[in-house]
């Protein structure tokens, strides 16, 4: 069963709250996150904390991880951040396009994790768990969420629900890509105890929906640290790591797009050629096609987009071959142009489907890519049984919106 416990969390004042937050580090490039640079409260100094360095500073070198240090000692030097007095749970509700999803910011069991009490569903590349390790380390923090779902428990969102009417939100702000972020905090120790007590006896299993990669540097720290004997009472903050688990019906997986650079030497109309052995191709005129019943693909070439229907028995029927980011895989990537290992290959690159279609076209359109694919998002439903088989997906299947935000609350390890 979960273990979650409540935290001293670190937290911005609240009128700093909405120029402290930033996406996650790793849907921005260095790039992106140096136009906010000027920005003194901005959490980037502390997740991409090479935009205080000159350019061309390698973000992977220990100069940028002693500069997180710096940079979040100063944010608390100087009251940006400031520590709860108490042990707390955070409920974060984040409001996009009409919809609304409400989870709670806790600690997680490092525990759970090494155990599979926290199922995973994607492979992790060892480079960027090393990245957020040399960043903890560092920074003694951890100041990424681990994005976590869980299936649906209606006794403890009644809890977090019936907090959320009763209590004011210590932040409630729009952040510039128009999703609306609220936090409460739950400092009610017996409130607390039940949502603990909750998990503990009804929750059988949490899942990871984003940030792989966070939650496994977390572990690799905290096995680390108990080798060199820093665990006395196994509760010490470091055997936990910072999550928010929100109840799974609410969440919304978007497509994760693919973009190729060459036809392994074949010509367009080779390459539709091939095609048809496994797909329906249909050439649409007039409008992107945006599929919208599993096993059916839009593709963008040449300037025109078709829409790729898959053939029956060109795909096995179990749960993880059936999936179009599968299907796309064997029978394109793989089968006709070479792809074999999408995670390594520098020939395929991926678009997050909040990017729209108009993206793919651009990629095509201006050179960076031959051809564009977009497919049917996966379900949570599927996540959660390919998790519960103790699989993993293909590379980059699921694009999860909205995207939590850092430097809402930061865990002390």
């Amino acid at each position: 069963m979960a273990k979650i416990t409540p935290f001293n969390g670190l937290r911005p004042r609240p009128e700093l709250a909405a120029r402290v937050a930033t996406l996650p580090y790793d849907v921005v490039s260095t790039e992106e996150a140096r136009r906010y640079r000027d920005q003194e409260y901005n959490f980037y100094h502390v997740t991409r904390s090479e935009i205080d360095l000159p350019e061309g500073t390698d973000p992977h070198s220990q100069q940028v991880y002693d500069k997180a240090k710096e940079n979040l000692d100063n944010m608390l030097e100087m009251g940006i951040l400031r520590s709860d007095p108490d042990p707390c749970y955070y409920i974060y509700e984040l409001h996009m396009n009409g919809r609304s999803q409400t989870g709670l910011i806790c600690a997680s069991s490092v525990n759970d994790y090494l155990s599979g009490v926290i199922k995973k569903h994607e492979h992790t590349r060892p480079e960027k768990e090393q990245d957020r390790i040399n960043h903890m380390i560092a920074t003694k923090a951890q100041t990424g969420v681990v994005f976590l779902a869980y299936r649906d428990n209606e006794t403890v969102q009644k809890i977090i629900e019936r907090w959320k009417e009763k209590h004011q939100p210590v932040n409630n702000f729009v952040a510039p890509d128009g999703v609306r972020h609220t936090l409460w905090v739950m400092d009610d120790y017996a409130k607390c105890a039940t949502i603990t007590r909750l998990f503990h006896e009804e929750v059988p299993a949490t899942y990871i929906a984003d940030g792989h990669h966070r939650a496994a540097s977390a572990a690799k720290v905290c096995l680390q640290w108990r080798e060199l004997g820093y665990a006395i009472s196994g509760e010490e903050a470091f055997n936990y790591f910072l999550t928010c688990i929100f109840p799974a019906s609410q969440l919304e997986i978007l497509p994760y797009n693919r973009v190729v650079t060459d036809l392994n030497k074949l010509t367009p109309v080779a390459f539709l050629k091939k095609l048809e052995k496994d797909f329906v191709v249909e050439k649409i005129d007039g409008h992107p096609v945006q599929p919208a019943v599993p096993h059916e693909m839009g593709m963008y070439l040449n300037g025109s987009w078709y829409r790729l229907t898959a053939r029956p028995g060109s795909y096995p029927e179990a749960l993880i071959p059936s999936l179009d980011c599968s299907i796309l895989q064997d029978n394109v990537l793989s089968k006709i142009l070479d792809i074999h290992n999408p995670r390594t290959d520098s020939r395929v690159d991926f678009v997050g489907g909040i990017r729209g279609l108009g993206e793919l076209e651009r990629r095509v359109d201006q050179g960076a890519a031959v051809a564009a694919f977009s497919l049917y998002p996966v379900s949570i439903d599927a996540l959660l049984s390919v998790a519960d088989s103790g699989e993993v997906m293909p590379p980059k299947s699921t694009w999860f919106e909205p995207k939590l935000r850092d430097g809402l609350v930061v865990y002390p390890v």
